[in-house]
């Protein structure tokens, strides 16, 4: 290659990555009626989108055309457009839904249904729900897909175990307990583990995905709620709401090996896709806390809409 053919490569390059642009946090403010939304280059709300009454859960179409948000007033999950904000869809769910977690392949969104104790399975192509799953555990919160798109992990926030739903049979096959009050979950990228946290016990459970068993424990922070997984594989994010932290766990040895001060109420999280910068809903702050992943430090607060309830990223 010549310089330059080198130097028109490098130029061409620098024009697709400008033309496709950092990637987009989205922020459901569940006491704004509103949803922030931050270019991760910067660090600024470049939009606000007036979004349902009360939005909590949340999550972004692969194409990142479309944004998911669970309405908690109206009980219904709204398909949202992301360049102008408007609902194109209102799928009416059930009583108080919190949760929503898209499959990998894009297909389906999982809501939780608290007053329902029930887990919906809806078609991102119709926006019908397809399927009503009835839990064991009360008042679940988080319904997350394992990366096979095989198993449902649900959290139930009046519960001590996890109902483990088998998606081939649309039932619960089993609950595992982790303590009292479990919150967020995650999975490593190969499906192998999941990490579970236990609010009232300040614990983080990392399950066996193919025992479906419990192999360790991990004492946290006071309240440990939100958990995000690091795109590699090598470190899990756990928020702990009453000391205003996030403790980073190293998953070769299931120890935490950092404990980074963010905000006061920090809730739920997501991570960029390449891994670098973690973005932390504090609720109580109004503002995302953002962490550098490579030093384990805050670097910024990005002041959003009143109470911040959780974090999407595309």
């Amino acid at each position: 290659m010549t310089a330059f053919q080198h130097l028109i490569a490098m130029v061409t390059t620098l024009a697709c990555t400008a033309a496709l642009g950092a990637p987009l946090a989205y922020v459901p403010n569940e006491g704004g009626a509103s949803v922030s939304v931050i270019d991760t280059a910067s660090d600024k709300v470049v939009k606000t989108l007036k979004v349902g009454t009360r939005p909590r859960g949340v999550a972004v179409s692969l194409d990142g055309k479309k944004l998911y948000i669970s309405d908690q007033n109206s009980n219904s999950q709204l398909t949202v457009d992301t360049q102008n904000g408007e609902t194109i869809v209102r799928t009416k769910l059930g009583d108080s839904p919190e949760g929503i977690y898209l499959s990998a392949d894009g297909k389906w969104l999982a809501a939780a249904i608290e007053e329902n104790n029930q887990a919906l399975l809806i078609d991102t192509a119709t926006g019908q729900v397809a399927r009503r799953i009835a839990m064991r555990g009360k008042n679940p919160e988080h319904t997350v897909f394992s990366p096979d798109g095989k198993w449902l992990y649900v959290s139930s926030e009046e519960a001590d175990s996890v109902d483990i739903v088998d998606l081939a049979k649309n039932e619960v096959v089993k609950s595992v307990k982790v303590g009292d009050r479990p919150r967020g979950i995650g999975f490593l990228p190969d499906g192998s583990r999941a990490y579970v946290a236990a609010e009232n016990a300040d614990m983080v459970n990392v399950f066996d995905v193919a025992t479906q068993e419990v192999v360790a424990r991990i004492k946290a922070g006071s309240r440990s709620n939100g958990v995000t997984v690091h795109p590699n594989g090598k470190r899990v994010y756990v928020s702990s709401g009453g000391e205003g932290t996030v403790q980073v766990i190293d998953v070769a040895s299931n120890t935490i090996v950092a404990k980074i001060p963010v905000g006061r109420r920090p809730w739920n999280m997501a991570i960029t896709p390449d891994g670098k910068k973690l973005y932390v809903a504090c609720g109580r702050s109004n503002a995302v806390a953002v962490i550098d992943t490579e030093t384990n430090s805050k670097i910024a607060d990005i002041p959003v809409g009143e109470l911040p309830w959780g974090v999407a990223i595309r």
